[in-house]
Parts: structure tokens; sequence; C-alpha cells
């Protein structure tokens, strides 16, 4: 309770900044945001080649569908967590571990 409210207008990007600041499970809500941009930041032919992508003690577990992907993935891992977490302006994901 606090808080003043301002008559300056905020953008809404702020204003979600200022609100996932407070909210309690901050990281949970980030961690489906992760999940929700997979295909859009991995691309839809690695898309298609992962399943049960999840969240495993802060890391993202990505299972693949074959070998040669697996590979892939695991030599891409660091870019994309980076990307991952850059989309959500916290770093989220410790690491990207790829199982097949």
């Amino acid at each position: 309770m606090g808080r003043y409210r301002s008559n300056t207008p905020k953008s809404l990007k702020d204003a979600l900044k200022d609100f996932l600041d407070d909210y309690p499970h901050r990281k949970r809500l980030k961690r489906g945001m992760i999940l929700s941009m997979w295909e859009r930041t991995v691309g839809k032919k690695i898309a298609e080649q992962t399943e049960n992508v999840h969240f495993e003690r802060g890391n993202l577990v990505v299972h693949v569908k074959n070998p040669a992907w697996r590979q892939e993935i695991h030599m891409k891992r660091f870019s994309i967590a980076k990307k991952l977490n850059d989309k959500v302006e916290e770093k989220i994901i410790k690491e990207i571990v790829v199982r097949s």
C-alpha cells in the first residue's frame, strides 16, 4: 500500500515491468513466457524436432526426436538461452539440457 498514483502516463511495457517486479510468482510467470516463445525463438524447423520442453531446477530441458537434432540444439544452446533470457529481461534459464 504506500504507493501513490502518478498523473504522468506510463507505457504499457513500464506498467507491466512494475507489476512483475512486485509479483510474487514472477519467475514462474517468466518461465511460462519462455515456453510460449520457444517456437518463435528457435524457428519452426527446430521446434518440430523437439517435444516436452520444460523446466527442471532452473534448467530448460528439451527432448529431441533424434540424435542429429540433439547435437544441433546442443551446439546452439548458449545462444538460444541468451535470446530467451533477453526476451524476458532476466536470467531465468541457467542452462539448456538436451535429451533424446
